[in-house]
């Protein structure tokens, strides 16, 4: 739910100024959501289609290449054929499952160059992923939530992104204290430096000028550990007004959404409806950083820090309830 109301927050100041955005909503900005449904954008519709073929995947036995790639390929063209998907979405997603519904193989599929935003915009369900169910391992959560976005985004930073974006929703779920969430970010990173998950991803990594997987999968890591860099420089000199974008990048690609999505909930970890709009007021990629935003705040904060109607009108309210009871069991 924090995930669809950080989206649809977010998406009517995409690419607009600060400025222009307190102009049009004045004098702060956007507060409220409004609409019966409130509507929602891509975002939320692919995590939807991620987190729906988790659930169908899963009755088919443990997780594995074989039991997601068609349940992941089955959802996207699903998506892409919806008379829903009117939202302007991006031209990797729309190619890539143009590709897929064609019949390509994923890793010919996939658009090999892109390490857009909407790689790990979608990935929040892997990180509801509970390690230990259904003989779930933290390298199997890490290796599907690059999966899910190799399908589209063939980019080794787009991979390592979304990796770490489910790794911090799991660590925020699981209690820890989001003080030292940065630090715990970085220790992982560094350790998935030179994994390559290799049975889930196969030949991507083959590419003119790189020699290995670890090479290749290690440039999308060090990405990834500067933008962290960044982040932990605009939250030592915490500034709750100033346009989240300024240090962490505009959201557009996929390490920079991470991150400022990120700062916009650290500033605000137990408010979550400051969070997303603090991504709503930004001057990049509002909906996708709202997006991950509200994932963040959401599963910290549960659904009682949203307002009641919030959650009684937000568009497409019955799956994003069953696809919570869904994941749900999968713990059971």
């Amino acid at each position: 739910m924090g995930m669809a109301f950080g989206d649809a927050l977010g998406a009517p100041t995409e690419f607009l100024t600060i400025d222009e955005i307190r102009k049009r909503w004045p004098p702060f900005g956007p507060t409220d959501l409004t609409g019966n449904p409130i509507t929602v954008t891509d975002d939320t519709q692919m995590a939807l289609a991620v987190g729906e073929a988790l659930v169908i995947a899963s009755k088919r036995g443990p997780f594995t290449p074989a039991s997601l790639e068609p349940a992941l390929r089955s959802a996207f063209v699903d998506w892409f054929n919806s008379p829903d998907n009117n939202r302007a979405p991006g031209m990797t997603c729309l190619n890539a499952c143009e590709n897929l519904e064609r019949g390509m193989i994923w890793q010919d599929a996939t658009i090999a160059g892109s390490k857009g935003c909407g790689a790990n915009m979608r990935v929040s369900p892997v990180g509801l992923l509970l390690i230990g169910a259904n003989g779930l391992a933290e390298k199997d959560r890490a290796a599907i939530a690059q999966f899910q976005a190799a399908l589209t985004h063939g980019h080794p930073t787009g991979l390592a992104a979304s990796d770490l974006t489910a790794f911090a929703i799991a660590d925020i779920a699981s209690g820890n204290d989001v003080g030292t969430l940065i630090k715990r970010l970085r220790e992982y990173a560094k350790s998935q430096r030179l994994v390559y998950h290799e049975e889930w991803l196969a030949s991507l990594w083959e590419r003119p000028g790189l020699d290995s997987p670890d090479e290749f999968i290690s440039r999308g890591w060090d990405e990834c550990l500067g933008i962290l860099d960044r982040l932990e420089a605009a939250v030592m000199i915490p500034d709750r007004d100033a346009d989240p974008c300024k240090i962490t990048g505009a959201g557009f690609i996929a390490e920079e959404a991470f991150a400022t999505a990120c700062l916009c909930f650290l500033l605000f970890p137990d408010q979550p409806q400051k969070v997303i709009h603090r991504a709503a007021v930004s001057s990049g990629d509002s909906d996708s950083i709202g997006c991950i935003a509200g994932a963040f705040a959401g599963v910290r904060n549960g659904t009682s820090g949203w307002p009641e109607y919030w959650l009684e009108k937000i568009e497409y309210r019955q799956r994003l309830t069953e696809l919570s009871k869904g994941l749900t069991d999968l713990t059971a």
